[in-house]
């Protein structure tokens, strides 16, 4: 059978994250989404998304093809569900449709004929961006359990100080020596490669993922991820970065959601709590406005290839497009459009010419060409956010 990832109505509701992938690569847990659903099927898959990210991403259909909405996150129970549909089935769960059965060329799905079953059990949905924080923790249990299934983790070097051994994974190639591993209240994950510096204290859940990189005495509290080929220091307290950031400095990152490419200088910090405690808003793409969260706990979400300078300060609930960069004194507004440049004094337009000649710089350190059709998505990321940029 044939499996297609489609972004769904949540779409939106990621941005920035969607910008720039389909929903089914957000990384969230260990794994990105489309990981998991391929490592439940067992086979690879291919994405339904925007039109301008469709030359990346693109879709690969057969005569026969399993349609899924990439905002759920798979489970035994749901997936066995999926493998089971036939012609004009699908599975609901509420009034959202997860998976449906579709012949090629099937443009027009009419959801009134098919045959509809509703799925009952417990999954994962993220739709919103701060799901993506919020629902880490049981991801990477989810994630976690998945991955380690029936092996045998690399011995823990005698130097760590270490609480609950027996939920740390350790991959092949994997470092650490002298830090402190607290697993009792969430696994801990440490990819192939990947490195704990001395010094370092965690508390669990913590995914690091393959090549990635805790600094000299980095503090960690869970459900945190850091991405493969990122490096974090600091103190980061339920935050996912995304793979290729750094956060390798000093400075407190909370609640908060990092896109690829970004870096974050030295004594970067975010409000992740309201000085009154009042629940936190965040920009809203569809509604061009603030929109709650029911979150108390809310820090920053940045976008791919964005960039902020030595002490920088966020706001609760700050909202970073794609290809900004921020700098200077002060707080900057709570929603930093794309491809601006500036601060809290103001911003102009970060023009693409040179967006483009740092993002080549920045990927070819990490061995990584930065094509044409990345420069294409940007190109049009940068038409399309044109609205929110008013240069001041």
């Amino acid at each position: 059978m044939n499996y297609i990832l489609f972004d769904g109505p949540s779409r939106d509701n990621l941005l920035p994250f969607t910008y720039t992938r389909p929903v089914a690569d957000i990384r969230v847990g260990i794994l990105t989404i489309r990981e998991k659903w391929e490592l439940h099927l067992d086979t690879t898959t291919t994405t339904v998304t925007e039109d301008y990210l469709s030359e990346k991403f693109p879709m690969v259909e057969m005569e026969e093809n399993i349609m899924v909405n990439a905002s759920y996150l798979p489970n035994m129970q749901l997936v066995e569900k999926i493998k089971g549909l036939k012609e004009n089935q699908a599975i609901f769960k509420g009034e959202d449709v997860i998976a449906f059965y579709a012949k090629e060329g099937q443009d027009d799905i009419d959801f009134d004929t098919y045959n509809a079953n509703d799925f009952d059990g417990e999954c994962i949905k993220i739709e919103n961006t701060w799901d993506i924080f919020s629902k880490n923790g049981a991801a990477i249990q989810e994630d976690f359990t998945l991955l380690t299934k029936n092996r045998v983790s690399q011995p823990i070097p005698e130097s760590n100080n270490i609480i609950a051994p027996e939920n740390i994974f350790i991959e092949a190639g994997a470092k650490l020596e002298f830090a402190t591993l607290n697993a009792s209240g969430g696994p801990i994950y440490i990819g192939k490669n990947a490195e704990i510096m001395e010094g370092s204290v965690v508390r669990g859940p913590l995914a690091l993922c393959d090549n990635a990189t805790l600094k000299l005495s980095s503090k960690v509290y869970g459900p945190t991820t850091v991405g493969p080929h990122s490096k974090v220091g600091g103190e980061v307290n339920n935050a996912v970065i995304f793979g290729y950031s750094n956060k390798g400095h000093d400075g407190f990152l909370g609640n908060s959601v990092i896109g690829e490419w970004c870096n974050l200088g030295a004594d970067t910090n975010n409000s992740n709590l309201k000085n009154n405690y009042a629940e936190v808003r965040l920009w809203d793409y569809q509604t061009e406005g603030f929109a709650k969260t029911g979150l108390q706990f809310c820090g920053l979400m940045m976008g791919d290839h964005s960039k902020c300078g030595i002490n920088t300060m966020f706001n609760t609930g700050t909202v970073v497009g794609v290809s900004a960069n921020i700098f200077g004194s002060g707080f900057p507004r709570n929603f930093v459009p794309s491809f601006s440049w500036g601060g809290s004094s103001g911003f102009t337009t970060y023009l693409t010419k040179k967006a483009f000649e740092v993002a080549k710089v920045v990927m070819s350190r990490r061995g990584i060409t930065f094509s044409q059709e990345d420069q294409n998505i940007l190109e049009h990321v940068f038409e399309d956010t044109k609205k929110y940029r008013r240069d001041s």
